[in-house]
């Protein structure tokens, strides 16, 4: 005799609505005569900040003068030539051991500018919790993939896939960590990073 769980699934797929066609979402979506400073300015906004810049030395220049950097003892660079990383993630058995770390730099392929939203996915993170645990958040994008919204982002958005079929992690990640759930009192860091920065690399 049918479990009452399996008659409860055979009812409703015995009831399940008409099929409908995927609605076509069609129409004419914002853009932005200066998209870099609406970027950098909608960042400024929430609490992060960015950066239009073309070289890398530029990059570890203005990272030089940031308090949070300079402060930092426990640094995590995934790109190249970019700060001074003494945390390597090869190095780590477990994600866990990212606790107290300072400072996170990562790379992302995507940057929205309507929202301030960065594209990012664990392609090349042995830890995705890498990007929530840091204190202060880097990200380095190319200057190209900053586009106006999310449309042209999930347009040109594709996931990589690792050796064994698995699809690649990714997440849209928008300024520092914030809530206001508490007595409407604005909290920054509350649960991830403190800080965020955006460098733009021409």
């Amino acid at each position: 005799m049918p479990t009452s769980r399996e008659q409860i699934l055979t009812a409703v797929r015995a009831n399940q609505p008409p099929a409908t066609p995927v609605p076509q979402v069609k129409g004419t979506w914002i853009e932005y005569d200066d998209i870099v400073g609406q970027f950098c300015g909608l960042l400024k906004s929430i609490g992060s900040a960015g950066y239009l810049v073309d070289s890398l030395d530029q990059i570890n220049a203005t990272l030089a003068e940031l308090p949070a950097y300079q402060s930092a003892t426990r640094i995590c660079s995934l790109v190249p030539g970019v700060g001074d990383s003494s945390v390597h993630l090869d190095s780590l058995a477990r994600a866990h051991e990212l606790d107290q770390l300072d400072i996170a730099i990562v790379n992302a392929e995507l940057a929205v500018a309507e929202n301030g939203a960065v594209w990012i996915s664990d392609a090349a993170i042995k830890y995705r919790a890498l990007l929530f645990m840091a204190e202060h958040l880097i990200v380095v994008v190319p200057a190209n993939g900053l586009v106006p919204h999310m449309h042209a982002a999930y347009d040109r958005l594709r996931l990589p896939e690792f050796a064994d079929g698995r699809k690649a992690f990714g997440a849209f990640i928008s300024g520092p960590s914030k809530t206001a759930d508490i007595e409407q009192s604005l909290v920054i860091g509350a649960q991830g990073p403190r800080s965020s920065a955006v460098f733009l690399l021409r």
